[in-house]
């Protein structure tokens, strides 16, 4: 099992690089000024070795020992005491080029590795089906996008970063102490298995604990998210307190989380140093004991050499913990990433289509459920004509009105748009002949011209714009707002009123002008003097143009060529208005109990 989920760290982390791939020019750079960083570090211990022979005689020949140099009297009357100070400046001066070359260009790895993968996350959310969004809520989503992914970056460049600086830095230490006195650092290398071994057993923890704090911030995400976006539920029902204890709570578990974490680096580390000093302490007392012929200089600098391990040694073993938060993270968008893309097997494409609507033994029911939403399905719309949708909540209405779109895929029964399933359409080219206003109005932080020619309208004619927006009823409002149509509208259109949002949202889709218009719920937000305005404008715009209305006012629907009723996924009645309330039946049971709603309205101010 440990070899498995080895195995599968390996793999995320190799597919994590093949980020950095496109950064590689980038990236050997800052690789190359972190070698020149590691390589300054035996030079500034050994340089001691000079300082401290130079303390019994200041004036010696710094290069009267090296071969091929003691023989040029230039390099012979150079002194210790005037080239020791020189050559540390040089070389912190040589260090100082590889810090900026391997930090600098590792940066800019490192942010552009972040922005390619919130590019990728974001760009991918907008090809999943709707199922993902049906069971995966938005704070988590976005959390993926905001936190996850600088979790990662730090295991793709960060990590990168301490192997490479500290790991070549060991390497280069190493090497000049087994030069210096191999028997006494082969007595160090006896404890690096046991540094392994305090690792390995770290890193499971940290991957562990990694992924609840990243499940806990969603959560914290998600609550906030949601209270923002709903405020004002949250205020008129006197929600704050139970607001306040779910984000207590949630940010509470996020911090537990955090402290677990913490505290397991918190033992870990010290743990890691006492092993790391112990065995230094040991190396001290055989140089003292082993000490032989060699200089006091030579000693001051393989103890100052050896000294300077540990550090690295714990830098090293610590990126384990960088690295497998990292993982984490890298698991969590892959997992998004390998998604299922919305199916789109079509192939047919349609430059225009007539509208004819025609469904036939349709049935449909969501993965997961118990019993199908719809069950036999059957009717056919014309173009130029309108058909109605009734029933209770729950018939399954606007479940038939999302697969018409695709939204959702049916494996029983066809869709036949112009005599075309639709799933033989191009995704992309269905949903162009299809404009569709729900209940649910969705507005983007811009401009009322940006709002209606959204999408494949961008760029529309201003006039047209206006057009759409004289039909829709609009207009009248729109040149009062401060800046007419030019005006931000706030998030999800929030300064504006119910009513305004759903008749901008009713332009957008008039602006768009498909041969099939779906309106679900589209007028419920409505006053009824706005209402009568619109039916007034649709009247108009549903010529030659199928229409497809989900309405629970029934008033809305009465010119209807043809209405549905529907009760639990079937239609139980069909005919125009006359006809079902001449059958008194299930539609006038909903056709008198609507209007004694309308009544009751309409009854009660004069109460």
């Amino acid at each position: 099992m440990a070899n498995s989920n080895q195995q599968s760290s390996i793999k995320v982390y190799l597919r994590l690089l093949k980020y950095v791939v496109p950064y590689s020019g980038l990236f050997a750079i800052s690789i190359l000024g972190f070698l020149i960083f590691a390589s300054t570090q035996p030079m500034f211990g050994y340089i001691l070795k000079y300082f401290v022979d130079g303390l019994a005689n200041p004036d010696a020949s710094f290069f009267a020992a090296i071969p091929y140099l003691k023989d040029i009297s230039f390099f012979v009357d150079l002194k210790l005491m005037h080239v020791v100070p020189l050559l540390i400046v040089l070389i912190a001066l040589w260090q100082g080029i590889g810090s900026f070359l391997g930090n600098y260009f590792l940066a800019r790895v490192s942010l552009g590795l972040v922005h390619d993968l919130r590019v990728s996350l974001f760009n991918n959310l907008l090809v999943l089906p709707n199922r993902y969004f049906d069971t995966h809520n938005s704070g988590h989503l976005i959390s993926r996008i905001s936190f996850n992914v600088t979790m990662v970056t730090g295991a793709a460049t960060d990590a990168i970063k301490v192997v490479v600086r500290e790991g070549m830095t060991v390497i280069f230490l190493f090497a000049s102490l087994l030069w210096m006195n191999w028997k006494l650092t082969l007595v160090m290398l006896a404890i690096l298995p046991l540094i392994g071994l305090m690792v390995t057993s770290a890193s499971r923890k940290f991957r562990k604990q990694s992924k609840k704090i990243q499940v806990a911030m969603g959560d914290v995400t998600h609550v906030a998210s949601e209270t923002i976006q709903g405020y004002r539920v949250v205020r008129s029902f006197g929600g704050e307190s139970y607001e306040q204890t779910r984000f207590l709570s949630a940010s509470n578990s996020n911090r537990e989380k955090q402290l677990r974490m913490t505290k397991t680096g918190a033992v870990y580390t010290p743990m890691l140093q006492l092993v790391i000093y112990s065995a230094m302490a040991v190396l001290m007392f055989l140089v003292l004991l082993m000490r032989g012929d060699a200089s006091p200089g030579d000693l001051v600098a393989y103890i100052t050499l050896a000294g300077l391990l540990p550090k690295p040694i714990r830098q090293l073993s610590e990126v384990s913990a960088t690295v497998q938060k990292g993982l984490a993270g890298a698991e969590s968008i892959f997992e998004q990433l390998d998604e299922d893309q919305e199916v789109d097997h079509g192939t047919e494409e349609r430059a225009r289509v007539s509208g004819r609507l025609e469904v036939r033994d349709l049935s449909f029911q969501y993965p997961g459920a118990e019993k199908p939403v719809l069950n036999n399905i059957s009717f056919v719309a014309d173009p130029g004509q309108m058909v109605a949708l009734v029933g209770r909540s729950g018939s399954g209405k606007s479940t038939l009105a999302s697969l018409i779109p695709r939204f959702y895929h049916h494996e029983h029964g066809q869709i036949l748009l112009d005599g075309l399933d639709v799933e033989q359409y191009r995704l992309r080219n269905l949903r162009q002949h299809i404009a569709l206003v729900t209940q649910h109005v969705t507005l983007f932080n811009d401009t009322v011209t940006n709002n209606i020619a959204y999408g494949d309208l961008a760029g529309a004619p201003f006039e047209d714009v206006r057009k759409a927006s004289e039909a829709a009823y609009a207009a009248e409002f729109i040149e009062k707002l401060p800046e007419g149509y030019a005006t931000l509208v706030g998030e999800n259109g929030v300064l504006l009123s119910g009513g305004q949002r759903q008749r901008l949202a009713i332009a957008r889709a008039l602006l768009k002008n498909a041969p099939l218009l779906i309106l679900d719920e589209a007028t419920s937000a409505l006053d009824t003097e706005s209402e009568r305005h619109i039916q007034g404008a649709l009247d108009e715009v549903m010529k030659g143009r199928t229409t497809l209305v989900i309405a629970h006012r029934l008033s809305t629907i009465e010119k209807a060529d043809l209405i549905l009723v529907m009760d639990q996924g079937q239609i139980v009645e069909r005919g125009t208005h006359s006809e079902l309330l001449a059958l008194n039946g299930y539609y006038a049971r909903l056709h008198a109990r609507d209007f004694v709603e309308v009544d009751d309205l309409v009854a009660e101010p004069d109460a």
